[in-house]
Formats: structure tokens, sequence, C-alpha cells
């Protein structure tokens, strides 16, 4: 997805994901930084003008809808603009207010850290993958060979379990995945791609952590790495 074109047919689901992105990554900080996002988070939703890219409105209307003082919308906004989130289109002058609008790519760049934490499906779609490409699986071709059981591995062993179950989920995805360690109920596997992760994640994850506990009822949790 483009979080820059905030128009189309996906423009709702954009401003989700960008109110969505500021809000994580506030709460991945600390208090003023918070307070500093709610407050523009909360001007963005009530004054900005997501078509045109225009936010016009005085400091004594800011200051009146964050139920602060003049000299504090001053003072936050301009920290706004050092974060380069806010940036002037048309500086105010006798009678007319400062045109602002947002750097969306900015926003992108300083909030990606906390994308994961939203969700797999959800960083895929700040990434920019195809909303068809998340839920389509890829079909291999041809008969796909049983797993080799013989190092008795629960990893191996769940495999089996798998290519039973779903042959065309499990040679597309599943066949991937390779073992890497145990750690108590812990099973790190690692897949070779960030968006092969993310598949599995969201779409496979269940039936991963059902046959692994199929072979060994003290695998806890299964973790995936790349």
């Amino acid at each position: 997805m483009n979080v820059t074109q905030t128009v189309g047919r996906n423009a709702s689901v954009v401003k989700y994901d960008v109110l969505t992105a500021m809000g994580a990554y506030a709460l991945a900080h600390g208090k003023h930084e918070q307070r500093l996002i709610l407050r523009f988070i909360t001007l963005v939703v009530a004054r900005y003008n997501w078509q045109r890219d225009e936010l016009a409105v005085g400091q004594i209307e800011i200051a009146r809808l964050w139920a602060v003082e003049p000299r504090t919308v001053k003072r936050e906004m301009a920290k706004l603009k050092a974060m380069g989130w806010l940036v002037v289109h048309r500086q105010g002058a006798r009678g007319r207010v400062t045109q602002y609008g947002l750097d969306l790519e900015c926003i992108r760049r300083a909030t990606r850290p906390q994308w994961d934490a939203v969700g797999p499906d959800y960083a895929l779609r700040m990434e920019g993958v195809p909303e068809s490409a998340k839920v389509v699986p890829l079909k291999a071709r041809g008969k796909i060979a049983a797993p080799d059981p013989s190092s008795g591995t629960e990893w191996s062993l769940a495999q089996c379990v798998l290519h039973t179950q779903d042959e065309g989920a499990y040679g597309a995805w599943l066949s991937a995945l390779v073992r890497v360690e145990r750690a108590g109920g812990r099973l790190v596997l690692r897949a070779p791609s960030k968006f092969h992760a993310a598949y599995v994640q969201t779409h496979l994850i269940e039936q991963v952590n059902a046959a692994c506990r199929a072979v060994d009822q003290d695998v806890s949790e299964v973790v995936l790495v790349i």
C-alpha cells in the first residue's frame, strides 16, 4: 500500500493505517511523546483535509480543541515540524492562518519499527504488498513429496502431519520452514523471507501449532524468524 495516496479506492484504509501507525508510535514512547501525538491525531481527525493535504486552522482554535493555552500550541506545532510530520505549505499572514500539510512518507519511516506490533498483515500492507498476495496461497506444481521424518525431531514429524492434512499448503509454505532450535516448549522455525513468515503467521500458524503439539505435547509455542 502506498501511504502517500489518500484518495481513490483504498483511501479510507490508508487513512486508518496512518492513524494506527501514529498511535502505535506514541504508545512505544514516553508520556510526553504520547501526549504530543495524541494531540496531533485529534487535530488530524478533526481538521485535516486528506484530499487536498491541507490543515488550515488557527492557533486559538487548536488551543480550544486541545484544552491548552495558545503558547502550548505554538510549542507543540514546532515539535511536529521539527519531526518532519508537519510541513508548512503557506505561511500565515495578516487575516490568514498558516496552511500545513502532512509528510506521510516521513511518518511512514518514523513509525516503521512499530508496524509488526500491530500485526503481520498490517506490516505487509504498509510495506506495499498487494492484498491479493496476502490471501491467495501459492500453488505448488506437481506432486508434493512427503517429508522425511527420519531425523525424529518434532518438526520433521509435524511436517508429515501437515503434508497429510493439506499437501498444497505444505508444499507452498510449510516445507520451506527450517528448524532452528528448541528451548523448553518454544520451537523456533526459520522462514526464507519476511513475507513468507508473515503469511504463515497470519494464515497457517494455528495448523502449525496443532501439528507440533500432536507429535509433542510439550510444544507450547512456535516462533517464526527470518
